[in-house]
């Protein structure tokens, strides 16, 4: 069984200067996943790199949370077109290989 790490949201916010309300956005918008566990709010490890990605989006570049979700949309688009590319560029060397 495979345990989850988890990061107080209180404690990602302090160490990055940031407020919880944008964090609460975040969720609200699908970005991200709050697990709730007595009334204290916690990100999973798993998601930290991708959260903080959307804190420099909106903190650094000044893009807004409409502005956050097209790129991420977008981003999450080109990473499966890769893999795409990469399987049928695989299947096309086994073709040529013929």
């Amino acid at each position: 069984m495979k345990t989850k790490y988890l990061i107080p949201i209180d404690d990602f916010c302090a160490n990055h200067n940031i407020d919880v309300s944008f964090i609460s956005s975040l969720e609200q918008t699908g970005l991200i996943e709050i697990t709730t566990i007595e009334e204290s709010g916690f990100i999973e490890a798993d998601q930290l790199l991708q959260l903080e990605k959307y804190v420099r989006f909106y903190y650094e570049m000044d893009i807004n949370l409409e502005g956050i979700e097209t790129v991420s949309y977008l981003l999450q688009k080109i990473k499966m077109l890769q893999i795409e590319l990469g399987m049928l560029s695989n299947r096309l060397r086994l073709y040529e290989s013929e």
